[in-house]
């Protein structure tokens, strides 16, 4: 894999962590009263946060296949159940570890199958 495409999928692995908070935001939002300011607040945050995803997924489609960035967005569930830990306190249990595995070897399978595909039609790619 080229070092840009290194560096791309980093850049899109931060931005579905990004994108994951706006799920933290979301859970709080639910716990607020309606139209409060603590309400209207998270909704804000939601809105910015999506927003920033937005132009982030744009500019990574224009330098990843669409189907290596889809495959990729899969991360973000993982990210759910971390923040759900960290945040909210709830318990990691074996479905959730099984789940999180299967997505984390999906993406893998995925990134590799897609650098065999580049090597068979001659694409630069490292390793």
């Amino acid at each position: 894999m080229n070092h840009s495409k290194l560096k791309t999928l980093l850049v899109l692995h931060v931005l579905l962590m990004v994108y994951s908070v706006s799920g933290i935001f979301s859970k709080l939002a639910s716990q607020q009263d309606f139209f409060s300011w603590q309400f209207v607040a998270c909704y804000a945050a939601i809105l910015g946060l999506l927003g920033l995803y937005a132009i982030g997924w744009q500019q990574i489609i224009k330098r990843l296949p669409l189907t290596t960035a889809f495959a990729n967005r899969a991360v973000a569930v993982v990210w759910g159940i971390i923040w759900g830990v960290v945040f909210f306190g709830e318990t990691v249990t074996v479905g959730k570890i099984a789940g999180a595995a299967l997505v984390i070897c999906g993406v893998a399978l995925f990134a590799k199958a897609d650098g065999e595909d580049a090597r068979g039609k001659g694409e630069l790619v490292d390793g």
